[in-house]
């Protein structure tokens, strides 16, 4: 345990996503006793689609406490099964004379995920975002230490230490700004960031906006809705990832709610926010033009598309930003999207921002003063341990993408002996989500126990 001077620190923390939840329970965990954390919203009403729960997630938030009530209602995977739409040039040269060029739904690779559980601890399992973000947000409500202030926007930093401090901006009527002074503050407020921008500026860097050129359709899918579709309810029965592909496109689907929903996350090219702010990412979205842009997908996924209600298609932007110099000036440290976002290829995003947040935990945690200078350094083993992980998994993540999303010609046929070669067991597999060695150098890593093991080497190095 730290000593008690250290854990009287007062902290920060602006926003209330997965990071800025994690790491506010992350350091109540460690016994910190002074926590704020500052969200626009007015409450936490948790929506979003189904999102996946890796092991190296599922084993921090069993340390924190939070992993039962999430695991409750998650689907337990037990494989995945990657599907071409339309048959290529080498597919075409081995299909049956009645498989014609055209849409389709066959099988390009399997591969098996029971092994998970038994090599890393843990499972590999999908659940909703809501139950996610709700379970940890109930982990931390149960700590006296942390004090949630929300409707407030944070804005105007005045400076990023010794003792960082920035313009607390109540949404209320009427509400007047006032100052808000801590000894580490943490901006956890998405890729979007405030803070980073000025910090940024304040440094002279630059890191631009990246465009992907690419949007998203969130989709959740009713039992119910489905109920009347025999091949629609196998779908939603298995526990199973199913990931559709084609030329700039793709689907992955999976159940969640204890099989009462099937998620569906597309990805597609981005014909609406071309003429829109930088600011805006979400948009109305069109039905027809929805199914217009999945037309040649296989008659399964397109039924399922038709069964969104008009008016409820609602399309998201896809954008990242160049990556940091650095996440760390003074006391005042950047966390999840606001420094690493990330494409959804390899669904890590959560998953890595609240590896940030336990990490985070860990190294204030061993403070061995309290003193500006000694925040400062362990902020910097924080960024040490995390930065090089965070960035090649967001390198991953777009390299899968562009594996994924190959059009006719040499790379795509190779791409698709690849996945051929998956069912005798032999080679790499071009989806780097379900390749073996990716997933053990992304579940495979305890960064809260390098943290701990690698601190003081660290830290006496800086």
């Amino acid at each position: 345990m730290a000593p008690k001077e250290v854990l009287d620190l007062h902290i920060c923390i602006i926003g209330a996503g997965m990071g800025g939840l994690a790491t506010a329970l992350a350091l109540a965990k460690q016994g910190f006793r002074h926590i704020e954390v500052f969200e626009s919203a007015s409450t936490l009403g948790f929506v979003g689609a189904g999102i996946q729960l890796a092991p190296n997630m599922a084993r921090i938030l069993d340390k924190l406490g939070a992993w039962s009530d999430i695991e409750r209602e998650a689907v337990d995977l037990k494989d995945t099964s990657i599907r071409r739409t339309r048959l290529s040039i080498i597919a075409a040269q081995t299909t049956t004379d009645n498989q014609t060029e055209g849409s389709t739904d066959q099988e390009l690779g399997h591969v098996d995920l029971q092994y998970i559980r038994a090599t890393y601890d843990y499972p590999h399992m999908v659940g909703h975002r809501s139950s996610l973000a709700g379970s940890i947000y109930n982990a931390c409500k149960r700590e006296k230490a942390v004090n949630f202030i929300f409707a407030t926007e944070a804005s105007d930093m005045k400076s990023f230490g010794p003792n960082p401090s920035f313009t607390a901006l109540p949404r209320k009527s009427g509400g007047e700004p006032y100052p808000v002074t801590c000894d580490v503050l943490f901006a956890a407020d998405g890729v979007k960031s405030l803070v980073r921008d000025q910090m940024l500026r304040l440094h002279n860097v630059s890191a631009k906006i990246v465009d992907t050129g690419q949007a998203a359709y969130r989709i959740m899918l009713r039992r119910e809705d489905m109920a009347n579709d025999p091949e629609l309810l196998e779908l939603i029965d298995r526990e199973s990832v199913t990931r559709w592909i084609g030329e700039k496109r793709h689907i992955i689907a999976y159940p969640v709610s204890n099989k009462t929903i099937y998620n569906m996350s597309t990805v597609q090219p981005d014909l609406h926010f071309a003429a829109a702010p930088s600011a805006t990412y979400t948009t109305k979205g069109s039905k027809p033009q929805m199914m217009e842009v999945f037309g040649d997908f296989c008659p399964k996924v397109r039924r399922m598309l038709d069964l969104v209600p008009d008016g409820e298609v609602c399309e998201w932007k896809l954008r990242v930003h160049e990556p940091l110099p650095f996440w760390v000036v003074q006391q005042t440290a950047l966390v999840g999207d606001a420094c690493h976002p990330t494409l959804p290829h390899l669904a890590q995003g959560a998953a890595q921002a609240i590896e940030d947040g336990a990490v985070i935990a860990v190294v204030l945690a061993k403070l061995p003063e309290v003193s500006p200078e000694a925040i400062n350094k362990a902020l910097r083993v924080y960024e040490t341990v995390r930065m090089a992980r965070a960035y090649t998994l967001v390198e991953l993540a777009a390299a899968s993408g562009r594996a994924m999303h190959l059009g006719e010609g040499a790379a795509k046929e190779e791409r698709d002996r690849q996945f051929a070669a998956l069912k005798g067991g032999k080679g790499p597999v071009p989806d780097k989500w379900a390749d073996a060695d990716v997933q053990r150098m992304i579940y495979g890593q305890d960064v809260m126990k390098i943290a701990e093991e690698e601190f003081e080497t660290i830290y006496a190095k800086l």
